[in-house]
């Protein structure tokens, strides 16, 4: 049988993305079944958007990744979206179908199986404090709202974008949600179950950098979760543990949506233990 040189290409679009590790979980994923692909991390600008869409569609890329900034923008130069990236508003994972690309979204998929695996809380009839009205707290608001949340409460500096992300959870899933705009320090009330950075405050460099929340009248048992998974203990985290309240990182997030990715790309299932593994050194070393 003659030999095959050609390596199956996806990879991540953004900027910045020099610091996103997500190439080393998917190339361990590959490695560990066996398949010739190859994982790119890609540096573009929101004036260069449209045609790395077009490059990676005339080099035949299987899919990609998404990242800030360019979420939101990608939907208009792909073929189709999934009902459900519809409904968010964001697209993270792009798979080929023929010709097309197809939008999907798995950030809020991958943050809800990490709440039920890994923190072991189911979110129906569970009252949610969300931080953030951006492309990643749309994901995981809306998917909270699909698995049966009773409430979700959105913190956000500017009025306007938290005001349309409410309106938006209301009128595409039905579950009671309401804004509350962020001024100075804000004091989170008791009375929920889950606490959700949807920001990218903490993330590295800015590793000391902490919401601007105070934790300390929230119960407990109450789940305080991160979606930075740079560094995976945050100081938000830091400060929920030290509070004597159970915490849920920003890898479980990025590793179960790069399992879910992973799968629509190969149509194999993902070796997640390697994935994690991988991801866990990368940010240790």
């Amino acid at each position: 049988m003659p030999a095959n040189y050609k390596a199956e290409l996806v990879g991540v679009i953004g900027q910045p993305v020099a610091e996103n590790p997500t190439g080393v979980m998917q190339e361990a994923a590959f490695a560990a079944r066996g398949l010739n692909w190859r994982y790119l991390t890609m540096e573009v600008p929101p004036s260069r958007l449209a045609e790395a869409v077009a490059g990676a569609r005339a080099l035949g890329f299987r899919g990609f990744n998404v990242t800030i900034p360019h979420k939101v923008a990608v939907m208009q130069h792909l073929d189709g979206i999934s009902p459900e990236a519809r409904m968010i508003g964001a697209v993270n994972t792009v798979r080929r179908e023929g010709d097309c690309f197809i939008g999907e979204n798995t950030d809020g998929k991958g943050f809800l199986r990490g709440v039920r695996v890994n923190a072991g809380v189911d979110p129906k009839g569970k009252r949610v404090f969300l931080l953030g009205a951006g492309g990643a707290a749309r994901a995981i608001a809306t998917e909270l709202a699909l698995a049966g949340a009773a409430e979700i409460v959105v913190l956000n500096r500017t009025e306007a974008r938290g005001a349309a992300m409410v309106e938006d959870l209301c009128k595409n899933t039905g579950v009671k949600a309401s804004l509350v705009v962020w001024r100075g320090t804000h004091v989170i009330p008791e009375g929920f179950d889950l606490v959700v950075n949807a920001t990218s405050v903490g993330l590295y460099p800015d590793v000391a950098a902490m919401p601007d929340v105070d934790l300390r009248r929230l119960a407990p048992g109450t789940l305080v979760c991160d979606a930075v998974f740079n560094p995976p203990e945050t100081r938000l985290l830091r400060t929920a543990r030290s509070l004597g309240l159970p915490v849920l990182d920003g890898l479980s997030m990025l590793v179960y949506q790069g399992v879910i990715g992973f799968e629509i790309w190969t149509g194999q299932s993902a070796p997640e233990a390697v994935m994690y593994e991988a991801l866990q050194k990368a940010l240790r070393d």
